[in-house]
């Protein structure tokens, strides 16, 4: 299978940068074929421009700088995201990822007059996310977990219709214990190691 990972962390000697390490190893070791996009360390810029906005229909133009981005998501069977859960959200680096790589043409396709969007993702069949959350678990179900919601709800909806979904939390990191960290280290390795 084809695993692209998607990491949004600025620090390379963070916690999350060794969830990335644990993830890709784990997928190889299975077998499987790993690309990694490391929005951070590749300096991307997640920023939706007027003009880029403008060119959003315009499938000649609207991947133009993410060009590479499109092209691995198209290949991609299962996708996984490693990022901290900041402001019970993900990043804005990752939230402006999806604002300029998931544009029509590439993760959907615009509606006739009075229909909805058709997704594009369909040869997505897993997809996984690895997060770290300051807060407890209550309190981010309280919240409502926007993040969780966006990646596992909207965005799973443009995937394969029977697409498999796993989320991997670490609440209260904030307080974690180097403990909790190798805890939640290891069922990343074995959650990934079964995909």
């Amino acid at each position: 299978m084809r695993v692209l990972i998607v990491h949004a962390h600025p620090s390379p000697d963070s916690y999350n940068a060794g969830l990335l390490r644990t993830a890709r190893e784990a997928i190889a070791a299975s077998g499987h074929e790993v690309e990694t996009i490391d929005l951070y360390a590749e300096g991307f810029d997640p920023v939706l421009t007027r003009e880029r906005w403008e060119a959003i229909e315009d499938g000649a133009r609207n991947t133009a700088g993410v060009e590479r981005h499109a092209a691995l998501l198209a290949r991609a069977e299962a996708l996984v995201f490693v990022y901290p859960t900041w402001w019970y959200s993900m990043p804005a680096m990752l939230h402006g990822w999806l604002e300029r790589v998931w544009v029509p043409g590439v993760a959907f396709a615009l509606p006739r007059p009075g229909e909805t969007i058709v997704p594009k993702l369909t040869h997505i069949r897993r997809l996984v996310v690895v997060t770290t959350c300051g807060a407890s678990w209550w309190l981010t179900r309280l919240v409502g977990a926007p993040g969780k919601a966006i990646l596992t709800r909207g965005c799973r909806l443009l995937m394969a219709r029977g697409c498999r979904t796993t989320y991997l939390a670490h609440y209260l990191m904030d307080s974690s214990t180097p403990e909790s960290r190798e805890r939640f280290r290891a069922k990343v390795a074995k959650a990934l190691a079964s995909l």
